[in-house]
């Protein structure tokens, strides 16, 4: 200052979001690399191939294993077939789900997020295309650095061409959930694709391209919630990737002329810092630091810190799938043991035990035939010139099998009440009704009461649906209102 005054100093910005740092993993083998690269060809050929497996329904009926039939309200997966009516059970699959991945979040932390969660296997593809374009990481990260020549345009742009094409075949494989695959292909080589089909193949391209191969890490770290959710789950003997302190620590570069009894005297551990734990790691962490939340116990960290301890001289396992209760065990040389059976782990496997028999017996169990009423509003009566009085029904009928069906339906409640389907002839007794095959079918029906009868402004019946002679019979509970019975 001209006065001879100290500068002010700045104040100090509260930092609401880091910028991020880039990561580039680098490359490795190991068994868990091996077990990564297996899972990943395993998935993506599930997921690609799925939509062409065919099942045969029957005639008249889709031929696709696998479904979501928007246009029919179905989903057909193999033999089962999932009616509108029947959502429930898509609710106790992802009920199912959960309780499935909590189980294996207690068993060995976050292997799921490491092994089968779509984005970690869409990203370790992306970044494979990555590496055989770009070379490993550290020519990667001198290409990032280096100014924009024609050798950097030619790369970049072969990479993200890569990465379009894979989201465009990976969208495009969604698509083919909800429609019927053969056809989808064919219409789109004769370019005659509706505008919804464009729409969501171009919506599942983007959304593949942008996750895969720009967030990457970001949706493990900042947008997915199990990681904040798993340490509910996480337990002192759940199996997760450990760094042995007690063992490595201090750290410190090795000289070859150093003996290791001369890094013991000087308190240094097995750890030789060359940091290839953290340049192979997905997330960009360091495991030595201890365990960390966005770990997704993938385990390549092991894969690249065995090789170093075989080439150092020392035993594996410095880096390695244990329990906390394990790795502070033996710091202070007590006996280790580990059980997967647990308090937590026999819950979650119960639940799951008894949710998947539930599901199983109703699924197999379940009827053919399903009747759902909805009651006239306006009028909620008419009075008939005879003094009867009549209410309105519209009654949809499920016909859940591959034959047309006759049904006898007939209402209870109310002494001598007539039933008439709008459209059919007027009889005594049951209406017989006809349904195709695999079809709802939806009738306009009239119940008709005398007055006499009529105890109450509202009186229960039920609609019996009985098919043939001793058939399936569905039973739907409504009621029939009236004026005010005189006093």
């Amino acid at each position: 200052m001209l006065d001879g005054s100290a500068p002010p100093k700045a104040e100090l910005q509260p930092q609401l979001y880091a910028s991020r740092v880039k990561i580039f993993p680098k490359s490795v083998s190991g068994f868990y690399r091996r077990l990564k690269w297996q899972m990943l060809w395993l998935l993506l050929a599930l997921y690609y191939v799925a939509p062409w497996l065919r099942w045969d329904r029957g005639a008249g009926a889709p031929d696709q294993a696998i479904l979501v039939d928007a246009e029919q309200g179905r989903l057909f997966f193999f033999m089962i077939e999932i009616w509108p009516q029947e959502v429930y059970y898509l609710t106790g699959l992802l009920i199912m789900a959960a309780i499935g991945l909590f189980l294996a979040t207690s068993l060995a932390g976050r292997v799921w997020c490491g092994y089968a969660c779509p984005q970690t296997v869409w990203t370790d593809l992306f970044i494979w295309v990555e590496r055989l374009i770009e070379g490993d990481r550290a020519e990667r990260i001198r290409l990032d650095r280096a100014s924009w020549t024609f050798s950097k345009l030619a790369r970049r742009t072969a990479k993200h061409t890569a990465w379009v094409l894979i989201s465009l075949v990976t969208g495009g494989a969604w698509v083919m959930y909800f429609t019927d695959a053969p056809t989808l292909v064919s219409d789109a080589l004769r370019l005659d694709v509706s505008a919804t089909v464009l729409t969501f193949v171009g919506l599942f391209t983007a959304t593949t391209y942008l996750l895969a191969g720009w967030a990457r890490e970001q949706v493990c770290a900042y947008m997915c919630p199990w990681p904040r959710i798993q340490s509910a789950m996480l337990d002192d003997h759940s199996l997760v990737v450990t760094y042995q302190a007690w063992r490595g620590d201090r750290r410190g570069a090795k000289r070859k002329s150093e003996s290791w009894d001369e890094r013991t005297v000087k308190g240094l551990g097995d750890c030789i810092d060359c940091s290839q734990c953290v340049h192979v790691c997905p997330m960009g962490i360091d495991i030595r630091e201890g365990w960390n939340g966005d770990c997704i116990n993938c385990g390549l960290c092991v894969d690249a810190c065995a090789p170093i301890m075989d080439t150092v001289g020392r035993p594996r396992g410095l880096i390695s799938y244990d329990t906390l209760s394990n790795s502070a065990a033996r710091a202070e040389g007590r006996p280790t043991h580990w059980t997967a059976i647990r308090p937590r782990t026999v819950v979650y496997a119960l639940i799951l035990l008894v949710i998947t028999a539930i599901m199983s017996g109703t699924l197999l169990l379940r009827p053919r035939l399903d009747i759902s009423i909805e009651r006239d509003r306006a009028p909620l009566f008419v009075e008939l010139s005879d003094g009867a009085i009549r209410n309105g029904y519209t009654v949809k009928i499920s016909n859940m099998t591959r034959n047309t069906r006759s049904y006898a339906l007939s209402v209870t409640g109310i002494p001598e009440a007539l039933v008439q389907v709008v459209g059919h002839d007027q009889q005594e007794g049951p209406v017989d009704i006809e349904v195709r095959s695999d079809f709802i079918a939806t009738f306009r029906v009239t119940v008709k009461a005398s007055r006499d009868v009529l105890k109450a402004a509202s009186t229960g019946i039920a609609f019996s649906l009985v098919e043939g002679a001793g058939g399936e019979t569905a039973v739907y509970d409504s009621v029939f209102l009236a004026p005010e019975p005189m006093r």
